[in-house]
């Protein structure tokens, strides 16, 4: 690999959006690959995403843009992904290109629906990467304030500590604080789990739950989590460490959390399908929420927020009476 490696991050989301522009900061060159044509356009003449955080302004000089991930992915050294989980094995069946020898950086928070992995191990077991050669990029961060440029934090995960520094260092600035952890397999399951818990949140604020039930269900959340990582990966973590409880907190009580939002119109009675088609951003804690139970089933971690989760988007049971009963269940 050439002495500076050249970063493609691929989607056209508000993260992915965030992401190129943290590297633009550092970076004399970032491609990107998204799939939209009218967004490359749009983006190469005004400048900015015309879908997710339309504030952020780009020197275009400095972006390579194009739809074919192909050309993205044979160009670049190392690969951000920040693709919706849901939507990650359309856009990788597309991929013709080999990812051998690429370095992988999930920034996705999410499980992929068709293989029921979390994103490192589905391109582990899929593409035969080796885990020396994948990352994850986890908050606590939201893309909105990234836009902003308030000061944030970002975790990257990655057993090989030098591709961890080399990510961290491409996206640290005045306003990005890295830290690195060699926790890949439990973050990112914090990563996803943090969804499900925000969804949960959501619904007790829709429900007319106050801040007193929050913090109680928060603090059950931090140990539940704690509970079902250690069931599917054991190893020595502080699950108070920004990375869990940091990226929890901010997904569970923020006003820009997208899975709060969705819990929220599930709590005030709208259906599953009609608060996603209100909703114009993906609440990846949906199909998290899924993949989550039937780990559980397996493992026979003791989840009752999860399970109550579960039970109100796919069991279709009613908000009240489940959170009445979880209610009981919380200290």
């Amino acid at each position: 690999m050439e002495s500076s490696p050249k970063f493609a991050v691929l989607g056209g989301g508000s993260w992915a959006t965030a992401i190129v522009k943290m590297l633009c900061e550092n970076l004399d060159e970032v491609s990107w690959y998204m799939r939209s044509v009218y967004a490359i356009e749009h983006i190469k003449k005004q400048e900015h995403n015309p879908n997710y955080l339309s504030s952020v302004e780009f020197d275009v000089n400095q972006l390579h843009l194009s739809n074919d991930i192909n050309k993205i992915v044979k160009e670049a050294d190392v690969l951000i992904f920040a693709i919706p989980s849901a939507f990650l094995k359309r856009e990788l069946d597309n991929l013709t290109e080999s990812l051998d020898g690429k370095i992988i950086f999930s920034a996705i928070k999410g499980i992929v629906p068709e293989s029921s992995l979390i994103v490192g191990e589905h391109f582990h077991k899929t593409y035969d990467i080796p885990y020396d050669s994948i990352g994850v990029i986890t908050g606590p961060c939201h893309a909105e304030e990234v836009a902003l440029e308030r000061l944030s934090y970002l975790t990257i995960a990655c057993a090989d500590e030098e591709k961890a520094k080399l990510v961290a260092n491409n996206l640290s600035s005045d306003y990005i604080t890295c830290k690195t952890s060699d926790d890949i397999i439990g973050t990112e399951y914090a990563a996803m789990l943090k969804n499900i818990y925000a969804i949960a949140a959501g619904i007790a604020h829709g429900l007319g739950y106050g801040d007193n039930f929050q913090s109680v269900l928060m603090s059950n959340a931090i140990r539940e989590m704690k509970k079902f990582i250690k069931k599917v990966h054991k190893m020595k973590r502080n699950i108070n460490d920004s990375a869990y409880l940091g990226d929890l907190l901010v997904t569970g009580y923020s006003v820009f959390s997208r899975n709060r939002m969705f819990g929220n119109m599930i709590g005030k009675g709208y259906t599953v399908k009609s608060a996603q088609m209100e909703m114009s951003m993906v609440a990846e804690g949906y199909y998290a929420t899924d993949s989550a139970y039937k780990i559980v089933q397996k493992t026979g971690a003791k989840t009752p927020i999860i399970k109550a989760v579960y039970d109100i988007l796919y069991q279709g049971k009613e908000p009240k009476k489940v959170f009445r009963k979880l209610a009981d269940k919380l200290d």
